[in-house]
């Protein structure tokens, strides 16, 4: 650990700890807004898109290097905005429903706080290749074996600070959400209100990220300057890039054109819109990817494809939607605290995993990661599946009420956490190690689009899949009390099967594809 990684590991804390609103947020929208399922599932999908835009503003962030910290300012903004929103649903409804619908505003807040994370993001990743030093103190050079030591190190930090983020905020939660379940209707809403206030450190933490790394620069200049060296040998020592790239008018005009179809799409709100932008975004990154990898050797640019072709199917399958948290609420009873417990459990195994399995991630290829992986998630989906069908009452009469549906729930959570993130550190640490010197960033903003384009996937399959087996909740109104839709959770359990298996063999097809082609994985 060096000062030097703590800037952009900041800036992923906010990230992590922008979880601390995903409960309240669930519960939020289950006892307040009539939104179903599907509609969820498409509003992720629009939430998932913005992430495509690293294309343009990861090359822009390599064009204006020296400032790339203005990103961060507007994206704290536009999360800061949007935890208003929230306040103002929560503290405020009638004002905010005389303007607009609640459901309108939640929509506006949930799709401004992904541009805000994604402009931070871009810029975090390309913060951590300036936090790798090229020398030490002393001014000697350090070897490139070491260096890419240091990648890999700082690629899993930024992992750890995500996660750690969210151990922070699971820690929140378990406290803050005690007992909310028994308040009344107005104590719930004050409670997540107070949660909502609270979560407005989120941006001011990463804005703390960017103060800092300008100080620290500061210090290393100060420093070699103080040993005699030149601005030019300063500026090598350190990274600096005084001369810019050339301008890539295909990626800017690329990212230009996606944006202006996305709102164009989005706004006018045409048949199968999230479909058209799902195919329009991939033959923009498609085409870049085939750019950018031209400046690759071609058993680089097989390494490189094959990678981040098995990372995107590992990310692709769908999940099973909301349907399935509300089932856990209504029909298991968990509640605001043990969802938190939960939560608080994932985080810190995933953690822990991320360490345990560092040696693993090193030492096999990223096609024997995601199919160890593939099993593994699917063994361990069994249980939820199994309780469905009434698993936990079988086990509850037969150990005296023990192992119960949050036992289960319990263990399943703490095998299962560890395995989300570990399939990304191998390919992140491969960029940062192997893209060209100069384009660090776009190479950062272009693979993760493609691999971000994954979860747009992901939830336009669950879109699909919700549409084919319906899952309600109980909808209320809540001037009146009156049911205005009944609770059906009949066809979750084929819901569930059906994604597991698409969580089976669509990875694995996969890795059977990089291993008999000319495709090969980091």
């Amino acid at each position: 650990m060096r000062l030097s990684y703590l800037p952009p590991l900041m800036v992923y804390l906010a990230a992590g700890i922008s979880s601390l609103t995903g409960i309240v947020g669930t519960f939020y929208v289950k006892e307040r807004l009539g939104l179903s399922a599907e509609f969820l599932a498409a509003l992720g999908f629009w939430m998932a898109l913005p992430w495509a835009l690293k294309m343009p503003l990861g090359h822009l962030v390599d064009l204006m290097w020296r400032w790339k910290s203005v990103l961060v300012y507007l994206g704290a903004g536009l999360i800061a905005t949007s935890l208003f929103i929230m306040i103002g649903l929560l503290g405020h409804d009638e004002v905010m429903r005389e303007i607009a619908p609640l459901s309108q505003w939640y929509v506006l807040a949930s799709l401004l706080s992904p541009v805000g994370y994604v402009l931070q993001d871009v810029v975090a990743d390309a913060m951590t290749v300036e936090a790798v030093p090229r020398a030490e103190a002393d001014g000697r050079l350090i070897d490139p074996e070491t260096r890419k030591q240091m990648h890999i190190t700082m690629q899993t930090l930024g992992r750890v600070a995500i996660i750690g983020g969210g151990i922070l905020v699971a820690l929140a939660n378990v406290v803050l959400m005690k007992d909310v379940a028994a308040l009344s209707e107005t104590g719930k809403a004050a409670a997540y209100l107070f949660v909502y206030q609270l979560a407005l450190v989120i941006p001011f933490v990463s804005v703390c990220g960017i103060w800092l790394a300008s100080w620290l620069r500061w210090r290393e200049i100060r420093r070699f300057t103080g040993q005699g060296l030149s601005q030019s040998e300063i500026n090598t020592l350190l990274g600096v890039h005084v001369d810019a790239p050339p301008v890539n008018w295909w990626i800017l005009g690329g990212g230009l054109v996606f944006t202006v179809v996305s709102l164009g799409v989005g706004l006018v709100q045409i048949p199968y819109a999230e479909e058209s932008i799902f195919c329009l975004s991939m033959a923009i990154v498609l085409f870049l990817i085939r750019q950018l990898t031209a400046e690759l050797d071609s058993d680089a640019r097989n390494v490189l494809v094959g990678t981040a072709v098995l990372v995107f199917v590992f990310r692709a399958v769908p999940s099973p939607g909301a349907g399935s948290t509300w089932w856990m609420i209504d029909e298991l009873g968990f509640d605001q605290q043990f969802m938190a417990t939960l939560s608080l459990i994932g985080s810190v195994l995933t953690l822990a995993g991320m360490f345990i399995f560092r040696r693993f991630m090193a030492e096999r290829s990223m096609a024997y990661v995601i199919g160890a992986l593939t099993v593994a998630g699917t063994i361990l989906s069994l249980p939820v599946i199994s309780m469905y069908f009434g698993l936990h009452e079988w086990t509850a009469a037969h150990t005296g009420g023990v192992v119960d549906a949050r036992f289960i729930a319990v263990i399943d959570t703490a095998l299962e956490s560890p395995l989300g993130q570990i399939s990304m550190i191998p390919m992140l640490a491969w960029i940062a190690n192997s893209a060209p010197e100069k384009l660090k960033a776009t190479f950062f903003a272009v693979m993760a689009s493609f691999t971000n384009l994954a979860l747009s996937a992901s939830q336009l399959a669950t879109k699909y899949i919700n549409q084919i087996f319906t899952v309600t909740r109980e909808v209320k109104d809540t001037e009146t009390g009156r049911i205005l839709l009944a609770a059906d959770y009949s066809e979750l359990g084929a819901l569930l099967i059906t994604v597991t298996i698409l969580g089976f063999v669509l990875p694995l097809l996969a890795v059977l594809l990089v291993r008999y082609t000319h495709l090969r994985s980091a």
